[in-house]
């Protein structure tokens, strides 16, 4: 379901190998997935906008 809300230790176990720390880096310069800010302060990342954001990041070899 594309709609579906994933925690941030979720992303990073989707994105296999990347730290929490580099996340929050990427965050830092505009460079993540977009995300939702809930009232508690946690983040959220729609499963829809990991795969675009995904899609948009990947390259094609040469």
């Amino acid at each position: 379901m594309d709609d579906e809300l994933l925690t941030v230790p979720e992303v990073l176990a989707e994105l296999r190998g990347v730290s929490k720390r580099t996340f929050y880096r990427w965050r830092e310069l505009g460079r993540a997935p977009r995300c939702f800010r809930l009232p508690n302060g946690e983040l959220r990342v729609s499963k829809g906008d990991l795969k675009v954001w995904l899609e948009k990041h990947r390259e094609v070899a040469v």
